[in-house]
């Protein structure tokens, strides 16, 4: 039986800017989570610990949550979307949204078979007038799956983020349509930390009724959370969890995490610093000839184009990122709370240096090939003067 092929990352690698979980954990959580295994404590939710993360997101989102630990973001949105969305439902989302692409259909098999419906919009934000349309698409027939769930992805996979304004508008017309709202945040705190708002004001407040709350990307070592804002979906969630395997035995060391994650901001001081390394990266490639960037990241993802030579070279370098998913010489790079300045500085300095070296033989080809056909033109009429 043939292995599927994965990229191998060597430990310790300080050139990776494939993913924001290619990074280790926070030295807040490994501490934290050092100290809850002193001891003993009760199992399966029950400890102090989770108690005290739950109060700690009831503090984050100023209103009473409830919470469920889970260890993927993936779980988290299967298992939410599960809660909201009848199996003859479907669940708006965008076409690039991570439900759509990169869940393995776990949406649609915790669902019992509901379907995704892909909508359009620019930077991976739901188009409204999309939306307005597919919320009243063949409602009431019976031949057809029934608009069910909005499904929101906060940042989006390009980067981009929501304004609470937008977010309530999208919510709004889908609350008026009957459909309840899911927001996968795996990158929330990000946006929060890009718009420098209330968090309440990007989930509960516009109208999101269940969270899947990231903090594997951004500090945590193998917890995230279903944030429960809806509470009458506690009871069905608690259920799914366990008939899915996210009810842990252990759950302290999955609540120690977000509760040393939440506290002291640590959550929204790691996001900043991400953001950062990536508006630091879009600085030097801007400055780079031969350099195209797509679109303008808001938050730790910024997609470009490079030629395929530069390309090639930063992979012989060491340097890890995604490629070859998109168009033709369309890159990703993706930095996290670990990523440091000299990290975006090395990528930076190797990407000048290749494309200018990529000119370079670009003009030494095409004067080559110049040269070569004067030659040729040279000979030609040399034979015609001898005729």
């Amino acid at each position: 039986m043939s292995a599927v092929p994965i990229e191998v990352v060597e430990r310790g690698e300080s050139r990776c800017f494939t993913s924001d979980n290619t990074a280790g954990g926070a030295p807040e959580v490994i501490a934290a989570l050092a100290a809850a295994a002193c001891g003993q404590a009760p199992p399966y939710g029950t400890d102090s610990w989770t108690l005290s993360a739950r109060r700690r997101f009831s503090e984050i989102f100023d209103c009473d949550v409830d919470l469920l630990p889970v260890s993927t973001g993936s779980a988290a949105n299967a298992l939410s979307l599960a809660a909201l969305t009848p199996p003859w439902g479907s669940v708006l989302c965008h076409r690039d949204s991570h439900i759509n692409n990169d869940e393995c259909g776990a949406p649609e098999f915790f669902t019992g078979g509901a379907k995704l419906v892909a909508l359009g919009g620019e930077n991976a934000k739901i188009d409204a007038d999309e939306l307005q349309a597919a919320v009243h698409r063949k409602v009431g027939d019976v031949h057809s799956v029934q608009p069910s769930v909005l499904g929101l992805t906060q940042a989006t996979e390009t980067g981009a983020v929501y304004s609470p304004a937008e977010i309530k508008h999208l919510a709004c017309i889908a609350k008026q349509a009957g459909l309840r709202v899911h927001m996968d945040g795996a990158r929330l705190a990000n946006a929060v930390a890009a718009l420098g708002c209330h968090p309440a004001e990007l989930t509960w407040s516009a109208g999101v009724d269940v969270l899947s709350f990231g903090a594997i990307k951004n500090g945590s070592i193998t917890a995230d959370a279903i944030v429960v804002f809806d509470r009458s979906l506690t009871t069905e969630l608690s259920f799914r969890a366990k008939r899915a395997g996210q009810l842990a035995a252990k759950m302290r060391f999955a609540a120690a995490q977000l509760d040393a994650y939440l506290a002291d901001d640590l959550w929204l001081r790691n996001a900043r610093h991400a953001n950062a390394m990536t508006a630091r990266l879009e600085e030097g490639l801007k400055s780079i000839s031969g350099t195209r960037l797509a679109g303008t990241p808001e938050a730790n993802i910024i997609f470009c184009r490079l030629p395929q030579q530069v390309i090639d070279g930063l992979l012989d370098q060491g340097f890890g990122f995604y490629h070859g998913r998109w168009e033709p010489g369309v890159v990703r790079f993706v930095t996290s709370f670990a990523t440091t300045t000299h990290d975006v500085d090395e990528l930076i300095h190797a990407v000048r240096r290749l494309t200018a070296a990529a000119i370079e033989e670009s003009r030494s080809k095409r004067a080559r090939t110049q040269r070569s056909a004067g030659g040729r033109r040279s000979e030609l009429a040399r034979i015609g003067r001898v005729r």
